[in-house]
């Protein structure tokens, strides 16, 4: 059995399962395993880079947004990502605008200190949200190099449903060791 398309994934955990009437479930459980696969899974297949100007304190996340890996700025240096504290502490010391030097991630935007005083080009690299399946989008680079991941990441959140919580232990090392 191949598994290159997403009706082909729908059939095979139906298969697996062994049951004919989950059609209208079987959806939730890959999109199940897609939010834990966003979650748990860095490949280098999922890096993008995205060249932008920066000219406010906060700038919104990309869509597809799970982590960040770096950002400087095109023509040389780097910004460095701090926690929340360290932001706050800073902006009590001063509140002076200027080239930025540390960025955090706050409410799916990204802020900047000190605030950038004029436009600057920035680079930015990070990794994005593997694209979802569904019948407009039949397929994705996962699916196509490592269905396994797919298809055992699909019955493992399929158990619970099923009350079937003994094989939530089987699906899982499959999906693990795969």
């Amino acid at each position: 059995m191949s598994i290159s398309t997403y009706s082909e994934l729908q059939s095979a955990v139906a298969d697996f399962l062994n049951r004919d009437d989950l059609a209208a479930v079987v959806p939730t459980f890959i999109s199940l395993a897609e939010a834990r696969i966003n979650r748990d899974i860095r490949h280098w297949k999922q890096e993008k880079r995205v060249s932008t100007t920066l000219d406010e304190q906060y700038e919104n996340l990309p869509s597809d947004y799970l982590e960040g890996i770096s950002m400087s700025f095109r023509n040389g240096g780097q910004l460095t990502n701090i926690s929340s504290a360290e932001m706050q502490r800073r902006k009590q010391v001063s509140t002076a605008t200027g080239k930025p030097r540390y960025f955090r991630v706050i409410a799916d935007q990204f802020e900047f200190y000190p605030a950038p005083s004029g436009a600057l080009e920035i680079d930015f690299t990070y990794f994005a949200k593997i694209e979802a399946l569904s019948d407009a989008a039949p397929t994705n680079w996962l699916l196509s190099d490592y269905p396994d991941v797919y298809l055992y990441g699909s019955l493992v959140q399929s158990a619970p449903y099923l009350d079937e919580d003994q094989r939530t232990a089987t699906w899982a090392a499959l999906c693990d060791g795969s």
